[in-house]
């Protein structure tokens, strides 16, 4: 008997991330400030989640926690190098101030490593985003 498969298969990988919940006090706010800066939709409420496709099979699921504080997390977004300066552009229009460096020290500045292009800003909950036009390399 052979196996075949079906559209509800499982990649051939061993994992993949599908979708991940973001805490924030206001869904809304928070979604529709990384859609603007990443230059993306918001889409429709699916159950307590509001989410953001990032347009390669993950979404950010925005979900309102308002019975304690938002602890921040960090998100990196790998983005096309021809898309930077307009991520770029749409901090500076929003009046958000970005870092070359992950500890906020460095203000007005992208970085260059790994031959790309970087930049740290932080979400209207403090979550620590980050744009990049290169993969990390790992040791």
């Amino acid at each position: 008997m052979s196996h075949t498969p079906h559209a509800t298969a499982l990649p051939t990988t061993v994992a993949r991330l599908d979708h991940t919940a973001v805490y924030a006090s206001d869904r809304q706010l928070s979604a529709e400030f990384l859609a603007a800066v990443l230059g993306l939709e918001v889409g429709a409420p699916f159950g307590p989640f509001l989410p953001v496709d990032l347009g390669n099979g993950v979404t950010l699921d925005y979900y309102a926690k308002t019975d304690e504080p938002i602890q921040s997390q960090h998100y990196a977004f790998l983005v096309p190098e021809e898309r930077f300066d307009g991520m770029i552009d749409r901090l500076e229009a929003l009046g958000v101030t970005y870092y070359a460096d992950p500890g906020h020290t460095r203000p007005g500045r992208v970085n260059d490593l790994f031959g790309g292009r970087g930049a740290y800003f932080d979400d209207p909950d403090g979550h620590n985003m980050e744009i990049m036009t290169r993969p990390y390399v790992r040791p």
